[in-house]
């Protein structure tokens, strides 16, 4: 696989303009114009760059989750350093907008350098992009108006500290808007939560817990058609749970019913249940239940 370690190397693959700065590229089309359009298609390629950028469809499918939205509104991507992007020429954007590009070192030192690493939706994949409003877009293009000012003129000592702040404010809105976004998708929600119960509770009933042990969240993530990060992320805005948390709590369930049979140790059901290592689950139950498997099985004869 293809791996670009400077910006200039991956736009000049893009056959897109090279950068006014080494390490950041910024491309406009919010009010006239049109973004410089970028090669049709590509295999699997990876970079050491993020980008943020602004497009609106004018045809293809693109589903949310599993399912179909019309996008007729901008939607912003957020891509990661070291992603694997591939794409073709099923889906076709109207070249308005804007796409921001930028090496990962363009912001070490910076608190920005630090907080980039905790929003989620960098690790979003692409059905799972922000949909933004008439008026969230007006405030994004904004912000990038200022980041594309101080990107045009000739750059001084000040530049480089200003545009940072502009895109940590970008970011923070981003963040903002994507709460809007579970929000207002709540059903949506809903339905992934009954989906990932539904997949453990398949797994369970298949044997594959015994054959395969406990299944990983990007697997369950997988079978739902998302991406892990975005998963959680919405499992979390729905039942303030992770996916992990879930998953652990699905465990515990299924340890309660089995450590009512008093034949089984509980490092059996520790097995049974697909731990590789009894103690790890005995730390695991008492944590969630506050009692261990043994005295939560003392405590039921009792009754």
């Amino acid at each position: 696989m293809q791996h670009f370690r400077t910006l200039s190397a991956y736009l000049d693959y893009l056959e897109l303009p090279r950068p006014e700065h080494p390490m950041l590229s910024v491309f406009s089309a919010l009010n006239e114009g049109f973004l410089p359009c970028p090669k049709a298609s590509s295999p699997p390629i990876t970079n050491d760059c993020y980008s943020i950028s602004l497009k609106k469809f004018i045809k293809g499918n693109l589903n949310y989750g599993r399912t179909t939205y019309d996008f007729t509104n901008g939607a912003l991507f957020f891509i990661a350093p070291r992603q694997v992007l591939q794409w073709d020429d099923s889906v076709v954007f109207e070249q308005k907008g804007f796409s921001i590009n930028f090496h990962e070192d363009f912001l070490k030192g910076t608190d920005v350098a630090q907080q980039i690493k905790k929003y989620g939706f960098f690790s979003y994949t692409v059905n799972e992009a922000l949909h933004l409003s008439p008026q969230e877009e007006k405030q994004i293009e904004s912000i990038v108006g200022h980041i594309e000012m101080e990107y045009r003129n000739n750059q001084d000592e000040f530049s480089k500290d200003i545009i940072i702040s502009q895109l940590g404010t970008l970011l923070k809105y981003a963040n903002r808007f994507y709460e809007r976004q579970f929000l207002n998708r709540k059903e949506l929600s809903k339905g992934l939560l009954e989906q990932f119960n539904q997949q453990l509770e398949d797994y369970f009933n298949s044997g594959q817990l015994q054959e395969k042990g406990i299944p990983s969240i990007a697997q369950l993530a997988n079978q739902l058609s998302v991406s892990q990060r975005y998963l959680s992320d919405t499992l979390k805005k729905e039942t303030g749970k992770t996916s992990t948390e879930h998953l652990q709590l699905y465990l515990i369930d299924e340890a309660k019913n089995i450590l009512l049979n008093p034949d089984k140790t509980v490092s059996e059901v520790a097995y049974e249940l697909g731990f590789e290592y009894p103690p790890y689950f005995s730390r695991l139950f008492k944590k969630k239940e506050g009692i261990s498997p043994s005295e939560f099985r003392e405590k039921y004869r009792m009754n």
